[in-house]
């Protein structure tokens, strides 16, 4: 069977330090003369349904450090956007790559990939989570901290892909999270009933002083994400006081790190004071995508890390 990455749990016991342990060996090695390339030879389908600019770049380069082609398909660029059904696509690509990236809408569509593909797939986004941003954040964490354990991490803002990642995280690890969203605008239940019983120690609430205060990291996104444009006046008002900001950042712990995925609107889920801070870790966890790819495409090849 493939050896498909579609959310966190699919790594296994284990698996998400594992993971990182092998992106770090690819960061400290990048560029070496005897740096691995196990995807010598190999093809690998980057499939963009949803603009991207880090998940692109991160995973384009990553496929060609590691001795493989990328190959990359947009929607504008490709029959995918004049209707060719995902199951079709699947049945073609699958005969020509050795592994499959999909960025993409509704986890129905992943999902239907998934069912008709022999190659492993790896989930690049969907509306319901995006797993592989995560395993940036959690090297970029651990490498700031020393660890994952023991920290206070807080979420600010909508209870999007983004938190529902960060709630199967905690989940899996168990983490202390406390996620602060607009009534209307909370994660997935389902992903969160998961977790707690899992063993995660998260709670849902309305005010984002209480979910920052003693926070050792405090993440955030945009207000509206992609597919959701008609929503963003409605949205901004919905979301007034829901901003990271350097007066909650003083609530939180004084070594405090501030993620955000981006691309970020600054002045609204985020001051730009904050991004260009001593606090941010924004532009680490951008360049973590790289390393958590390589090591991400290397679990689903087989490699062993």
């Amino acid at each position: 069977m493939p050896r498909h990455l579609l959310r966190l749990e699919d790594l296994g016991p284990g698996g998400i330090p594992a993971l990182l342990d092998a992106a770090d060996r690819h960061r400290e090695r990048r560029g070496a003369p005897d740096a691995r390339r196990v995807l010598a030879g190999k093809s690998v389908a980057l499939v963009f349904e949803k603009a991207s600019t880090r998940t692109r770049v991160s995973l384009e380069i990553a496929v060609t450090e590691l001795g493989g082609h990328p190959v990359v398909l947009t929607s504008s660029g490709s029959q995918i956007g004049r209707g060719e059904p995902v199951a079709d696509m699947a049945r073609v690509l699958t005969r020509m790559v050795h592994a499959i990236t999909f960025r993409t809408f509704s986890d129905a569509r992943l999902a239907e990939l998934v069912s008709h593909s022999t190659v492993p797939v790896l989930n690049s986004l969907t509306d319901g989570g995006h797993p592989m941003q995560l395993l940036a954040d959690l090297q970029t964490v651990r490498r700031i901290h020393g660890r994952l354990q023991g920290l206070r991490y807080a979420w600010v803002g909508d209870g999007n892909n983004m938190a529902n990642s960060w709630i199967e995280a905690a989940g899996l690890l168990s983490l202390e999270l406390v996620l602060a969203c607009p009534e209307g605008y909370d994660p997935d239940g389902a992903v969160l009933d998961q977790a707690l019983a899992r063993g995660g120690r998260i709670r849902v609430v309305r005010d984002p002083v209480e979910a920052a205060t003693g926070a050792h990291v405090v993440s955030t996104d945009v207000y509206t994400s992609m597919g959701q444009e008609e929503e963003a006046e409605k949205r901004l008002v919905a979301f007034r006081g829901f901003s990271v900001t350097r007066a909650l950042l003083a609530k939180a712990d004084r070594n405090v790190t501030v993620l955000h995925c981006l691309p970020a609107h600054r002045g609204e889920e985020i001051e730009a004071e904050v991004i260009d801070s001593r606090a941010s870790a924004i532009w680490d966890q951008a360049e973590a995508r790289l390393h958590t790819a390589k090591a991400a495409l290397e679990w689903a090849l087989g490699g062993d890390g």
